[in-house]
């Protein structure tokens, strides 16, 4: 332990800890932007910097440690200066046209820069153009990148499939996809990790929003919306609401009143695939001898594109049952269309889903059937929050409601195969 003062508060604290964490127990934290404990801790952004006496430069916190009698100040006049200076420095290379940006009120630099009081900025504009494949199911913006590396980071370190790298040099460097590769030549899972790591919007995810809206509006057109277990909680958290007040049947309720015909529960289809897979397995179990073994299944298209990608040789240990969300996609455009007295095309299938890779997932044309894919389109979370802000509904004055029938009808088995 090691007795130190952070702006007149003494603590005593382990000597291997950072003075942004120490920071923290003093209840003066420091801002940051790259930080991210156990992934990204380089120092890069230097919003960090806090000043040390005896020290004639200022420190990141983020990567000294603390130690005896050390005595610190996080917001002395130098500090805060030093700090505006390189937020604007960040700020002079990113499109701060924030109205119109996917992350408006939800981005750390926008927060950073609100706290900072920075209400002008004297260096020249440099903003990267913004080039990039937009059907792809991972947008990536260049002229909104910080160069903080936490992409970079998050794929090498959790994901291993490096699929970010710095590119160019001195005032030039960026971040883009490694070994000069577009993100269709790469290898991507579309996990989108990266997504929720990027502290802007540099990387999100392609917003459908509008071809969803554009069918709600079309008389012709039946709309059915399946909604993913993990996605009962996470709406109301993302709209920053009580998820506890705000349940499933709120969430049901807010999805008809947006204009869905029918609201669907994607248990329902996992219900499916658990009786498909382990039809699969009872088959290749009783011969065993036409079958690579060991049997793996995951609802996970990011997982399965990782599998193939990077262990091809295994592609045949796969099941070859769809996943929940593109059964739920297939027996809604045959089963319930037929039901419904409706052709298949007339069904315009949504899936809500809290995963990147099951925009691409719906996208393989491998998975559609007579020119029409099984799942139209697909919104995560954000989107979903982002559409009901869009319509503007009060929320508190909405009905609950429950999922239609019949495939808004789970057995629990389905949610225990997920989990």
């Amino acid at each position: 332990m090691v007795n130190i003062t952070i702006d007149g508060v003494k603590l005593s604290v382990p000597s291997s800890l950072t003075i942004l964490k120490a920071a923290e127990i003093a209840g003066h934290p420091v801002p940051s932007l790259c930080y991210w404990e156990g992934i990204n801790e380089i120092g890069a952004c230097r919003m960090c910097i806090v000043e040390v006496e005896g020290y004639d430069h200022l420190l990141p916190a983020c990567i000294d440690t603390v130690a005896e009698g050390m005595v610190i100040h996080t917001n002395s006049p130098r500090v805060r200066q030093a700090r505006r200076t390189n937020l604007q420095l960040i700020l002079s290379q990113h499109n701060c046209d924030c109205p119109t940006c996917m992350r408006n009120g939800n981005c750390q630099l926008q927060r950073i820069a609100f706290e900072q009081g920075v209400l002008s900025n004297p260096f020249p504009k440099y903003i990267e153009p913004f080039d990039w494949d937009l059907t792809s199911p991972l947008i990536r913006d260049a002229s909104k990148c910080i160069k903080c590396m936490r992409c970079i980071q998050v794929c090498d370190k959790i994901q291993s499939l490096n699929i970010w790298d710095v590119a160019g040099t001195g005032s030039r460097v960026t971040v883009d996809v490694s070994y000069n590769r577009t993100i269709r030549e790469a290898d991507c899972a579309f996990c989108g990790q990266c997504v929720t790591h990027c502290p802007t919007a540099a990387l999100h995810e392609r917003d459908d929003t509008e071809k969803v809206l554009d069918a709600l509006a079309d008389p012709d057109t039946i709309t059915v919306v399946q909604v993913a277990p993990a996605v009962r909680v996470a709406w109301a958290e993302e709209l920053g609401i009580d998820s506890d007040i705000f349940s499933t049947p709120k969430m049901v309720g807010v999805l008809k009143q947006i204009g869905f015909d029918y609201v669907f529960d994607t248990n329902f289809a996992a219900d499916l695939t658990i009786m498909e897979e382990a039809s699969e397995f009872i088959e290749r179990f009783t011969h065993r001898d036409q079958y690579k073994w060991p049997m793996f299944t995951s609802c996970c298209p990011g997982w399965v594109r990782f599998l193939k990608s990077n262990f091809p040789e295994m592609t045949d240990n796969l099941s070859t049952a769809k996943s929940p969300q593109q059964m739920f996609g297939a027996v809604a455009k045959s089963y319930y269309a037929e039901k419904l007295g409706k052709a298949p095309e007339d069904i315009f299938c949504v899936s809500v889903m809290p995963c990147t890779a099951k925009k691409y997932e719906a996208s393989r044309p491998e998975l559609g059937r007579d020119g029409y894919q099984d799942v139209d389109y697909v919104l995560t979370t954000r989107e979903l929050a982002k559409l009901i802000r869009y319509v503007g509904l009060n929320l508190s004055d909405l009905p609950d409601s429950e999922f239609d029938s019949p495939l808004g009808i789970g057995s629990g088995a389905g949610a225990i195969f997920g989990a």
